[in-house]
This record gives structure tokens, sequence and C-alpha cells, in this order.
């Protein structure tokens, strides 16, 4: 597999870490929905798509989850969004994710993480998957669920983003079954917690409900092979639509009586422009509680211009006008349909996998799911001899690496990152005005009050770029000013309620 590497030069330059632990809550499934442990509230995923680009000079296929400052100045940003989970598509497993991973646990943000990237050995090509459905591939996949498993703040993994499409060899829905399974056993055999294995759906209606039916199914002989979670790249909501013009309202029926998680992988249609993200409030309402939300396509301007922020340079970043408008939408959301269970689908089951279930023509309607390929059997019994393992560390510096200018053109100061105690995660206005929450069966959390760019720790307790197998969204978006520099300066008071090192 090749690789890329960080210097030790550039992790020198950002070594703002210390090897002491630190833990978000994570996750776990009742139904239909995401639970956070310490409260048994719903965890509805307020998301954006993170692939950082452009002219930064990270490339399409470089790992985004290597570089600390970087991560430091896009957790700052994505936090006071009102961000809770990001999702990452290309990832190399060797690589030291440590520091990244804890930035974002810190934020208080989840991570749901591709198992693919565009390198020899670590796709599915939905052309021909048996060609590509190896031991070299499985152990790549296997080595990312290692590397990442470790992280409290990751939320689960996709097994394929979009394999499933016009293009895709009519028996590709069988390989992603198969992938799913291999993922699942590994995790249940040799990682110390449940962590979710799900899959991200083409924005294709003819194939979405079919697709939806062959992945969610029970089968009898190969029960791992059902998908933990299921999301859609969405883009049928453009400019100033409608509930029913945009069809979330058939959306909401396809999957009225859902068993498992179901959110928004990608979203944000860019063919009128600038985005003002009118469908915000329809997806965290009441009308699509069926839904637990989902993933904005995305956080960093490319070619495709879907970007909420541009990043010139390393240390410097301009916010788009898609950035101010997407916070004043998640601004309007309520916290208590956020958090409030949809009682509904907490006990539904799924359907037995039957050829009945599929409506398509030509759609796969077989469970006859691919053998392991030869020595993979004891790669998931023996687990892998030399995997790179993640760790969390803490966080001891949150001041903002960067020169952030809003969409004016004014230069915004102070930003810091604020660290959030182990039994909250991040939501909308939480990052300006952070009191923690009290954990279930605990008293409330002490404060002690700090300035400047102190550090801080968290206690432990516990489109993507198109390759062989991914093919990003195409189409340009961009608000009034989120920010003025005048009222983004104080930032010692939110510091408040952190731990000092």
């Amino acid at each position: 597999m090749k690789t890329t590497s960080v210097s030790g030069a550039a992790l020198a330059a950002v070594s703002i870490f210390s090897s002491f632990a630190a833990a978000v809550q994570p996750l776990t499934v009742d139904g239909a929905n995401f639970i956070t442990k310490s409260s048994g509230n719903r965890f509805s995923i307020v998301g954006v798509d993170y692939q950082p680009g452009g002219s930064s000079g990270v490339t399409a296929t470089s790992d985004p989850l290597s570089d600390p400052q970087a991560c430091l100045r896009d957790a700052i940003l994505l936090q006071r969004l009102g961000v809770n989970t990001i999702r990452v598509y290309n990832l190399i497993a060797d690589i030291n994710h440590d520091e990244c991973a804890s930035i974002f646990n810190a934020a208080g943000i989840y991570m749901i993480l591709d198992v693919n990237n565009g390198f020899d050995n670590s796709y599915l090509d939905r052309s021909a998957p048996w060609t590509t459905y190896t031991n070299a591939y499985l152990t790549h996949v296997f080595s990312i669920i290692e590397a990442f498993a470790p992280y409290p703040n990751l939320l689960g993994f996709f097994s394929g983003n979009e394999v499933i499409n016009q293009d895709s060899a009519v028996n590709a829905p069988a390989y992603i079954r198969a992938v799913t399974r291999d993922m699942k056993d590994y995790i249940a055999k040799n990682v110390a917690r449940d962590i979710g294995v799900g899959y991200s759906a083409a924005d294709v209606a003819n194939l979405l409900s079919d697709t939806w039916e062959y992945l969610g199914c029970d089968l009898a002989n190969s029960t791992s092979s059902k998908i933990d979670f299921f999301g859609l790249n969405d883009y049928e909501w453009c400019g100033d639509s409608s509930y029913m013009q945009s069809g979330y309202n058939v959306l909401v029926q396809q999957f009225g009586n859902t068993s498992i998680p179901v959110f928004f992988s990608e979203y944000g249609c860019n063919k009128v422009e600038p985005r003002t993200f009118t469908n915000v409030p329809v997806l965290y309402g009441d009308q699509m509680s069926v839904l637990s939300g989902g993933l904005v396509y995305e956080y960093s301007e490319d070619t495709n211009n879907y970007g909420l922020v541009n990043i010139t340079t390393a240390d410097e970043i301009h916010l788009l006008q898609d950035y101010g408008f997407l916070a004043t939408q998640y601004a309007k959301l309520d916290e208590n349909l956020l958090t409030s269970a949809n009682s509904t689908a907490t006990g539904q089951k799924p359907p037995t996998c039957d050829p009945s279930l599929i409506t398509g023509a030509g759609f796969y309607n077989s469970w006859d799911l691919p053998p392991r390929p030869s020595g993979v059997d004891a790669l998931i019994s023996s687990g892998l001899s030399s995997a790179n393992k993640g760790k969390t560390v803490s966080v001891t510096s949150t001041a903002m690496p960067a020169t952030v200018y809003d969409y004016d053109g004014s230069q915004l100061n102070g930003l810091e990152l604020t660290v959030l105690e182990e039994q909250d995660s991040n939501r909308p206005g939480l990052a300006g005005n952070y009191t923690p929450s009290t954990p279930t069966g605990t008293a409330a959390a002490t404060s002690g009050s700090t300035g400047g760019s102190s550090s801080a720790t968290r206690s432990s307790s516990g489109k993507a770029s198109s390759t062989a197998s991914q093919t990003a969204a195409t189409s340009k978006g961009a608000a009034a000013p989120m920010f003025v520099s005048s009222g983004a300066a104080t930032f010692g008071a939110l510091l408040a309620s952190l731990f000092l090192l």
C-alpha cells in the first residue's frame, strides 16, 4: 500500500499534546436512534463532510487527520459552527492520527470514517468488485479499524461509498455485504467495544430503495453482514425548496419503519447560490424525526465549489457565505427535538432477506455472498500482528493557529477551542456559552477560570475526492458575514469550565 508520512519537524512544530488520554463517551444504538450514554438522549448528527483540500497543499488522497495544526484550526471553526460530527473519506492506516483525533474529541466532535481510499488494494472497484475483494484489500480495511477503534469519538465506519450506482456490476451489493460482514466480524473478535458499520448510498432515486432493502435485511446464515446504519447522499433540496418539492416526504415514508439509524451522509445542493440551507430546519424538524440528521458537503472549497471555507494557505483561511448561512440555520434548531428519541422506531425489526424485497428490474436479488479470500479467516481470528493502534492524548493548546477572515474581509481574532467535558458533545451555540452538563448520577462539575491561550484537558472516562470507488458530487455555493472582528475576541471567559493541566 502506498503511504504518506508527516515529517518529524512538522510534528514537532505543532507538538501541542501530552501523553495522557481524553475521551468523549462512545455512542450506542437503540433501534433507529444513536444514543448518548450519559443522558440516554438521542444523538442527532449535525455534521460536515471533512476532506480539506484546495490551495492549502492537501491533495485529494492525503490523510486529513495527519496534520495536527490544520485539525486544530478546522476544529475551532467547526465547533463554532455547531458541528458534532465529521465524515472523513481518505485515510491511511499507518499514519499517526492521535493528535487530530484527540482535537476533535476535545471539541466534542465525533467521526464517521470511510475505510476505502484511492490507493492500490484500498478500495472496492464497483465495476468488477471480485478483482479488488482480496486479502490485501481486507488487510487495509482491518488496519483502518485498528488505527481508529481506540478513539472514543469514533462513531462508526462506512464499508462503502456510492459503490452501488448505475455503473456498478450487478453483484456489487453482495460484495458490500461481504465487506460489512468481514469488518463486523473483525471488530467483534479484536476490538474491545461495539463499533457500527454502515453504507453511504448514491443519490440515485431508482436504486435507493433496493440498496436499502438489500443491505438492511436479516440474513440467517450471515447476520453480521447487515449494516448497522444507512447514509444517503441527497442533493434534491436546491434553493428555497420545500418538504414536498424536494422529495423529503418520500424519504420519510420510505424509511418510516427503519430498524437502524438513517441520515444524510452528504447534502447541500449548490445549483442555487449562495446556499442558504433552508432545508436544515426541516431536516431537524418533527416532520423528519425518523432521520438522524446529516452531514453537509463539504468543509473546504475545492474545484467542485461546495466549500464552507476557503483554505488559501496552511495558516490563512476565509469563511465563505455558505458558512454564515449554515450557522444561522443551525442556530434555529430545537435542542429538544435533536435529543428526543424517535420512540416509534426503537422497536422495529428488520425484514428477512427475500427476493420479494427487491422491486427494481436488474437489481441483484440473491444473498449468496462471496466467500472470504484465502487467509482472511486467520486475520480475523488472530488480529493483525503489527497494526498501528491509535490512542487519545490531551490537548494542551487551544488558540487558533491560523489567520481567519470573515466573508466581508474582516479578521476574526481571539478564536479558540472550547474543550468540553466527557459527558458533553458539541452542539449549535455551545462553544460560545459552555457550561458543563451534569452527568447522569453525578454532581455538577466544578469550574475554574483561565484566560488567553490556556492549557486544557478532558478527563478520560472511557466529496469526497473522486477515486476508482468513489465519485464526488458535481455542481457551486457561497452568506452574510458570520462574525465581526470586534465581537469575536473574548474567549478567555469561555474557558471557565475547563480542567487545568
